[in-house]
């Protein structure tokens, strides 16, 4: 028997909500509004205006990523 053929469907990566870390204090509604996600063993900094940085591995880069991001006008 495939072992594959029992596998359950997953949503999009779009479709999606990230969640916003609970350590990350939240920011002002006027600009970016900037959080990491979590997929797998990667991490990725997310923003309310659709922007999504690179995935990694380390947690503190992401949020430095978000950092920079929101830094931006």
């Amino acid at each position: 028997m495939d072992q594959h053929s029992k596998a359950a469907q997953v949503a999009p990566f779009t479709a999606v909500t990230p969640p916003r870390h609970p350590a990350e204090p939240a920011q002002s509604p006027v600009g970016h509004s900037t959080s990491t996600a979590e997929r797998g063993s990667f991490c990725l900094a997310v923003c309310s205006c659709g922007w999504t940085g690179p995935a990694r591995r380390s947690r503190d880069l992401a949020r430095k990523d978000a950092t920079r991001h929101a830094a931006t006008p």
